[in-house]
């Protein structure tokens, strides 16, 4: 029986007879002189507009039910009150939900559950759900469904990235529905309904707008009006159910919030298969294997993570992280682009890297809507499919199943199903003969299926022309739809509409971090709250606060930020607060380094052991060359030759072991030199400007000064050990150290100090460095006779000195101490990021925000002038001490954790 409208008479006449609903509905309806019936198409009004300079809108009080809940079962709306054809719905089951029912937390509401009748007697029926709230806030919401579909949504979820704490909509007194798309099946990746035209169309869209007019005509039934504002909220296949929904029937929804919609289904698909075949040809020479997969991962890692300004894990600044794909494969690649083993990607591996990254372009056919790209997956700029942070990988057999399945590459597993049954609807079909950029003899079809189930029609002019409101949500690191295809729709929107009308009703939010719902950065932000402010307030949302949800790193925050923009860090403050953080919208070339210099130039330093050195820099070409001046290790003017590979950020790889080079601001370098002897490294430290007192008389006096200092000592057997205390250049020449006679370390400087030595320095032009002499440890000071016990770099960066002592004394005492004003720190004047280099031969990120340092993945407090003035004393994992002088940072370690000493460059 048609549902229909009721009068207020009658509704007051039959409520105390207490009449069931269906009663209710055929006394009241009907007729001329009875209510008008709703529609076929039944549509809700446009959403009135709201003065957002006037008073806040007072919402209507709760309304409540005209029957009782049981009164729904059995009953039949008729096929006419359905916007699209059907042979009518039936109310299979009504039942009432108490608050107070165990396990309920939802409130008192009906629980209606139903059937769809399809026109082919072979298409199976569409399932939906509709929840009627006791006490209802006069507005509705519609859930999406995922993947495949064929599971029922019964609109009893939280909302989707939503707080932890924010009730379910339900229970918030909105009406909620969904269906199950139309067929029924127990896997979301099972697309064999698909040869069934009627159930393919439901997937398309048509089970959404049937669901939608059921779900009002019992609104209208029960409630006796018409919600007030009506919502759709859908991720991935429910987002691509939102956006359906809007360009094909505008009118019913006054908002949406579509997350990592699958709107370029068709693409997606082809685009999955076009990974397939990477992987999967010539026998699996392309396929990659776990250890590999999270070898490009941490490869990205390292090279991208840092160009937002933190390195906290999350790849943000990705377009300029998609400039050094190149480079990182080159990284990746193995010598002679055959698979040598897990260290490195072959050829044909790193074909397959490509085809996950690379957009498919179709240049002899378009699909729904003129769409003639499907976007590629972001896995060179932080998308991860191997690891603990996603379940969706690139399988374990080099040979898939026909059908895949959960053994093969998640991609490809979608695909083979859309190729099997929407396709050429063959469920023998081998997906891997379709060939996506030219799919003939299935073009057509394709195409076909593209206009039922794509939602890229740009035209959103006749929603946002009523009113409406989008919300798009999409991460950066979606392995499963990817978010280039999103961003495609969203400027081809512009195009269309105008930046005006986007500006006014579409808010488009993109996620650094974020997989499909997985990754290492899950927002949570109240997207329903900010919709409703929106349509119901005019109060237009701007850049939210995102709350992560990923266990290890719960409750840190981000902003989150409209497209084109991504969060930078500010250089100051802690790395888990949005606050320090900005919305930018840079794109920068990370392979630019603003402190190479312009012209081929010579830097001078020296390493951990003591020894000195040269490094000859040509910037055109990346060479270097370096030339050691002094060492006890190895003869004088030995070299090592090899060419810098940009890495970002001014860092730079290189052939010395693994070492890492970086450019400083000021013409400070920082790097290593191949060890004399093993496969590791040493790390050094040059200057481009140093100062030289070759004029006569020689004078001191711009450098002379009271330094902390901090460096490494080796003994015997090569034994490494931490350096700390204080020292003295005066402006004679003459130089003293001293250490705290109790703790061996920091002190504040004393003429008279007990633990002491002496010397004094003499410019050597033949090196352009100085010669450390060492006398008597007791005495007054001299500047004749001593011992050479190495040399000294005045190393200015700016216009800061930073003394260098190469310490050369013995085959069984050398080293290098770093110096530093013996002065107050300045609040903030050490923050920022390094990357340390330790006398243990290993490099990390240091980071130092205010009173926190995380070192190398140690997370600590500091604490400034302790325990003299000019140190940072570091308490947590990796205890020790700081000094710092002109972005140049050293490290000696409290205990046997790590390095004894480690020196970085900020960077």
């Amino acid at each position: 029986m048609p549902l229909r409208h009721s009068s207020l008479a009658c509704r007051a006449a039959a409520l105390p007879a207490l009449f069931g609903l269906a009663l209710l509905l055929t006394a009241c309806g009907g007729g001329d002189g009875g209510a008008a019936a709703l529609p076929p198409t039944a549509t809700l009004p446009p959403p009135t507009g709201v003065d957002p300079d006037g008073p806040a809108p007072q919402p209507d009080p709760p309304t409540v039910p005209l029957a009782t809940c049981g009164a729904l079962a059995g009953t039949v709306i008729a096929p006419a009150r359905i916007g699209l054809p059907t042979q009518g719905a039936t109310i299979t089951s009504a039942t009432a939900v108490g608050a107070g029912d165990a396990g309920n937390t939802l409130g008192d509401y009906c629980r209606v559950r139903g059937t769809i009748a399809p026109i082919d007697a072979q298409a199976p029926v569409i399932q939906f759900a509709v929840n009627l709230p006791q006490q209802w806030n006069r507005k509705v919401i519609h859930f999406g469904g995922g993947g495949f579909n064929g599971r029922l949504i019964d609109g009893t979820e939280p909302i989707r990235f939503g707080p932890i704490d924010k009730p379910a909509p339900l229970a918030l007194g909105y009406v909620t529905f969904g269906d199950d798309g139309g067929h029924q099946s127990g896997s979301i990746t099972d697309a064999q309904f698909a040869t069934n035209d009627e159930a393919l169309a439901n997937y398309g869209g048509q089970a959404l707008k049937k669901t939608h007019d059921v779900a009002l005509q019992l609104v209208q039934a029960l409630y006796g009006r018409a919600p007030a504002h009506a919502y759709f909220l859908g991720t991935s296949t429910g987002g691509r159910d939102a956006l359906a929904h809007i360009q094909r029937w505008p009118a019913d929804y006054d908002g949406v919030i579509a997350n990592e919609p699958a709107l370029n289904y068709a693409g997606t698909r082809l685009s999955n298969l076009a990974v397939g075949r990477a992987l999967y040809a010539n026998g699996g020479a392309g396929w990659l294997n776990v250890a590999k997969t999270l070898l490009v991962q941490r490869t990205v890692l390292a090279a991208c993570d840092k160009l937002d300004g933190a390195a906290d894990g999350i790849v943000s600044n990705v377009e300029s992280c998609r400039q050094l794909n190149t480079q990182i494969l080159d990284t990746l690649r193995c010598s002679g682009g055959a698979d040598t083993g897990d260290s490195c990607l072959s050829n044909a591996q790193l074909a397959s890297i490509r085809a996950i990254e690379s957009p498919l372009d179709f240049s002899t056919y378009a699909l729904a809507n003129g769409t003639t790209r499907a976007g590629g997956y972001n896995i060179l700029e932080g998308a991860l499919v191997a690891g603990p942070f996603t379940t969706r990988d690139l399988g374990t057999r080099r040979t898939p199943g026909n059908p895949a399945t959960s053994a093969d590459a998640n991609m490809y597993v979608t695909g083979d199903q859309w190729a099997k049954f929407f396709v050429t609807r063959n469920a023998a079909f081998d997906s891997l003969t379709l060939d996506p950029l030219d799919p003939a003899p299935f073009t057509a079809r394709v195409v076909e299926a593209s206009a039922i189930t794509d939602a890229t029609d740009p035209d959103l002019r006749p929603f946002l022309s009523r009113g409406g409101r989008l919300i798009l949500l999409h991460g950066l690191a979606d392995e499963v739809i990817s978010p280039n295809s999103t961003i495609d729709y969203y400027r081809r929107v512009v195009a269309t509409v105008g930046q005006a009308a986007v500006d006014q009703g579409v808010r488009f939010y993109t996620v650094p971090g974020m997989g499909h719902g997985t990754g290492v950065f899950i927002p949570n932000w109240d997207s329903l709250a900010a919709l409703e402010n929106w349509v119901e307030g005019g109060l237009a949302p701007a850049t939210g606060v995102a709350v992560d949800a990923v266990p290890a790193t719960y409750g840190r925050t981000r902003p989150l930020c409209q497209f084109p923009a991504w969060p930078k860090y500010k250089g100051s403050g802690s790395l888990d607060a949005a606050v320090n953080y900005s919305c930018v919208n840079e794109t920068v070339d990370p392979l630019a380094c603003p402190n190479l210099p312009a012209v081929a130039t010579v830097y001078k330093g020296g390493d951990f052991l003591g020894e000195e050195l040269r490094l000859s820099l040509d910037p055109a070409t990346l060479h270097y060359t370096l030339t050691l001046d002094a060492s006890l290790q190895r003869p004088v003017g030995t070299q090592r030759t090899g060419t810098l590979l940009p890495l970002g950020a001014c860092s730079y790889g290189s052939a010395e072991n693994g070492a890492t080079f970086v450019l400083g601001a000021g013409g400070v370098v920082q790097g290593g030199i191949a060890a004399p002897s093993g496969n590791t490294f040493v790390p050094l430290i040059a200057f481009q400007n140093t100062f030289e007192n070759s004029a006569s008389p020689a004078v001191f006096n711009p450098v002379a000064n009271i330094f902390n200092t901090a460096g490494v000592q080796y003994g015997a057997g090569g034994a490494a050990s931490a350096y700390a205390g204080s020292t003295r250049v005066r402006n004679a020449g003459t130089f003293q150290a001293c250490q705290d006679p109790v703790t061996g370390g920091f002190m504040t400087y004393d003429a008279d100090c007990t633990s002491t030595t002496k010397g004094y320095l003499v410019y050597n032009a033949g090196r352009n460095a100085f010669d450390l002499m060492s006398t008597s440890p007791t005495g007054s000071a001299t500047t004749t006779g001593g011992t050479l016990g190495g040399s000294v770099i005045f190393g200015k960066v700016g216009a800061t000195t930073v003394p260098l002592f190469l310490l050369r004394e013995s085959a069984t005492r050398f080293g290098l101490r770093l110096q530093a004003v013996q002065q107050g720190v300045v609040p903030g004047a050490a923050d920022g990021r390094y990357l340390m280099a330790g006398s243990d031969g290993t490099a990390h990120e240091t980071t130092l925000s205010g009173s926190s340092v995380n070192l190398g993945g140690a997370n600590g407090t500091l604490v400034a002038d302790s325990p003299v003035l000019g140190v940072l004393q570091a308490s947590g994992t990796r205890a020790g001490h700081f000094i710092h002088s002109a972005g140049v940072l050293g490290f000696v370690a409290q205990g046997s954790t790590g390095a004894a000493f480690e020196l970085g460059v900020r960077n």
